[in-house]
């Protein structure tokens, strides 16, 4: 797995060591194909107290938690209930985002690297 830390170009690169970059690429292309659940958003944890003033809420222990997933709409936030029978799909689409982001790091790395050593083709 590549992270954002891991920017830097691949120099000293032989016509065999572009061939790897180039397969490397054309991987994690087919990878990309695989986040086919990703959601781009922000996870949030809410507890709340009812208005009822008996209730063990106002004792301290809130109601919860409540999960919702932040995403921007025309450029608004908004909050979207996530229902508990769908938590942890909510999360793999959150991850499946963070490893979308690695993949297109790491590709811009690859195509930064081949263009350098004059081995990027045009499409």
């Amino acid at each position: 797995m590549y992270s954002a830390n891991n920017m830097g170009y691949i120099v000293g690169m032989s016509s065999n060591s572009g061939k790897k970059l180039r397969e490397e690429r054309a991987r994690l292309l087919a990878e990309l194909a695989t986040l086919s659940r990703l959601l781009h958003g922000s996870w949030v944890e809410r507890y709340s107290v009812c208005s009822r003033p008996d209730c063990k809420c106002r004792r301290g222990e809130r109601h919860g938690p409540r999960y919702y997933l932040v995403v921007n709409e025309t450029g608004r936030q908004r909050q979207k209930y996530v229902a508990n029978s769908q938590v942890e799909a909510a999360r793999e689409g959150l991850a499946q985002y963070s490893r979308l982001r690695e993949i297109v790091d790491r590709i811009t790395q690859l195509n930064l690297a081949l263009m350098k050593e004059n081995e990027y083709e045009s499409p």
